[in-house]
């Protein structure tokens, strides 16, 4: 496999906003680097899509990647990594890190026997996150929940209605009873919902997926050699389906866009 030079950008995607939450972790780690996001904004949400649709979806997306000369593309999607990634992953001429895979291991390591893991129908139904766990540590015992109306919640930038906080805590309540030692946020968006999560329990209740992913790549990065080695100004391109506008303002809660959102399609 061809890798791309050092000084070329990270690509990052997700079927919305929540990536996000990823390309924050990973851009504190490596200031330096240059940045492409892709949201899909068009098919959000991802977790009610067939695998087919889903296969469709990313491999225009990563060609898109591909021709920006991307070195790396983190697929800031559970619900992708969970369910295409294996059929994907020998395809193309750049580094590919799925977050499901790359903190499973991790995830494996904490000493704990319940793990919780909130997560969109699609993760939940590959049971990714149980069989990724399992070749590290099969004595953990983990619980998967699927929360229909938390992606909406988020990229209808909806979570101060009382609605929205019913509907969390009434699935939080429903893993609480569980018993679990920790709570994965599995999908990207869902930690959008801290501040609400964390008023019905405690913080350090819940793994955001994101700060274990963004040292995996960091560290798989710098082994590789493919970490930016110029002082050239660096750059945040983003891009989106649909409803750039829209796209920009659910964001920014958690990440700030300076930049306009530009919008593309693939026929």
């Amino acid at each position: 496999m061809t890798i791309s030079k050092n000084n070329s950008p990270i690509g990052f995607f997700d079927s919305g906003v929540g990536g996000l939450t990823v390309l924050k972790e990973v851009k504190k780690l490596l200031p330096n680097e240059d940045f492409i996001y892709f949201g899909d904004t068009l098919h959000v949400p991802y977790g009610d899509k067939t695998k087919e649709q889903l296969l469709l979806y990313s491999q225009n997306i990563l060609k898109f990647f591909e021709e920006k000369g991307c070195k790396a593309v983190v697929m800031a999607c559970n619900t992708t990594s969970s369910t295409i990634y294996e059929d994907i992953k020998d395809t193309y001429n750049f580094k590919l890190y799925p977050v499901v895979q790359s903190v499973a291991k991790i995830l494996a390591r904490i000493d704990i026997k319940r793990l919780g893991i909130f997560a969109t129908k699609a993760t939940i139904n590959s049971r990714a996150y149980e069989k990724e766990i399992s070749k590290y540590n099969d004595e953990m015992q983990v619980f998967g929940q699927y929360c229909p109306q938390w992606v909406n919640i988020v990229e209808n930038n909806l979570t101060s209605t009382s609605e929205s906080i019913k509907i969390i805590k009434s699935d939080l309540d429903k893993m609480l009873k569980n018993t679990p030692q920790k709570i994965v946020l599995g999908c990207t968006h869902y930690p959008y919902l801290m501040p609400i999560l964390t008023k019905f329990a405690p913080k350090d209740l819940f793994i955001d997926p994101a700060k274990h992913l963004a040292l995996f790549v960091k560290d798989d990065l710098e082994k590789s050699g493919l970490i930016k080695d110029n002082n050239t100004e660096n750059f945040e391109d983003f891009y989106v389906s649909s409803g750039p506008d829209k796209f920009k303002k659910s964001a920014k809660t958690f990440y700030e866009i300076k930049d306009s959102v530009k919008i593309i399609s693939f026929g």
